[in-house]
């Protein structure tokens, strides 16, 4: 019977390893391991983009776990890239909090860097990250950037928490320019009580060339405002006596002049309801005499008789003159 030569003759066990030393490499260690001890050799020597294949290749290959992952992410930051760190930050994070805060110390970073190259496109994504990873942390000297950062993108509701956390600095406190984007952030979002008093108060720094501008705001505001209060349902004498106040101080800045008429048929009926006829007659004249050939002058004439030749009535409709 033939007999293997002793050369061809390699015993099972044998076998067996040789087939792992294939599988797993050199040395043993499974491939994923070596890309790493790889990927950290290049890293030390400043080779981010070789560092960075080898990490990449470790994660394909298995090493999904949070060390990897955030190995991924910590390069792409050397690499400056927001959104991929970021997205690798998350799901190391994710797989285990305690990359937490080298997730957050890292993107802040980022967000540093590119505030100080003027990328508030790029400062504005790597916040978003640190928030969702870390809602509340503090980013007081990125404020304003990220606050005019939405403002100029329309993202008036996303603004609006920054420019406040801006304004407790004195010094974004007393920028005009600031007080008046608030206002204008707030109006945007239909918040015409909280836009008013930043209008106000930009109006008493404001240059005599900007006044018109704001002025139209704080009319536009106002009579707003004022409307929504007189025709709520059953509004109370406070109610209406602010809705005075604010048609009033609309006339006064007169802005916006098209809303002029109005603001006089606005005022004629608030007095009505309070019961001053009188004064409700001489607001609706008003009306006449700001639009006398306009719809609005009609109507206008119509309450106006009303209220003059129904005050034998008032009694029965509670004080009101209609």
């Amino acid at each position: 019977m033939l007999r293997p030569t002793r050369s061809a003759w390699i015993p099972g066990p044998l076998l067996l390893a040789a087939a792992l030393v294939a599988m797993t490499g050199c040395g043993g260690a499974p491939l994923e391991e070596d890309s790493v001890r790889r990927g950290d050799q290049a890293f030390a020597v400043g080779k981010y983009d070789q560092a960075l294949a080898e990490y990449r290749l470790a994660v394909r290959q298995g090493a999904d776990d949070a060390r990897a992952l955030a190995r991924v992410a910590h390069t792409y930051v050397m690499l400056g890239r927001v959104d991929d760190a970021g997205a690798f930050y998350t799901e190391a994070a994710a797989r285990d909090p305690s990359y937490t805060d080298q997730a957050v110390s890292d993107l802040m970073r980022l967000a540093r860097d590119a505030q100080a190259r003027r990328d508030r496109f790029a400062m504005a994504t790597a916040v978003e990250t640190v928030l969702r990873l870390r809602p509340g942390v503090g980013v007081s000297d990125l404020a304003i950037d990220l606050a005019r950062h939405y403002f100029r993108s329309g993202e008036y509701g996303r603004a609006l928490p920054f420019y406040l956390t801006a304004l407790t600095d004195p010094q974004n406190a007393s920028s005009p320019e600031i007080v008046y984007e608030v206002g204008q952030a707030y109006e945007e979002i239909g918040d015409c009580p909280h836009a008013l008093p930043f209008f106000e108060r930009f109006r008493g720094m404001a240059r005599p060339n900007q006044l018109g501008e704001v002025d139209w705001h704080i009319g536009t505001c106002s009579f707003r405002l004022a409307r929504e209060l007189r025709t709520a349902p059953e509004p109370s004498s406070a109610a209406l006596q602010e809705a005075l106040a604010l048609v009033e101080r609309m006339l006064q800045v007169g802005e916006p002049r098209n809303l002029v008429p109005q603001a006089w048929f606005e005022k004629g009926l608030i007095l009505s309801d309070l019961g001053d006829c009188g004064g409700a007659m001489d607001a609706l004249a008003q009306v006449r005499a700001a639009d006398p050939s306009g719809s609005l002058a009609v109507r206008a004439l119509n309450v106006y008789d009303e209220i003059r030749f129904g005050q034998a009535l008032r009694f029965l409709r509670g004080g009101r003159c209609r």
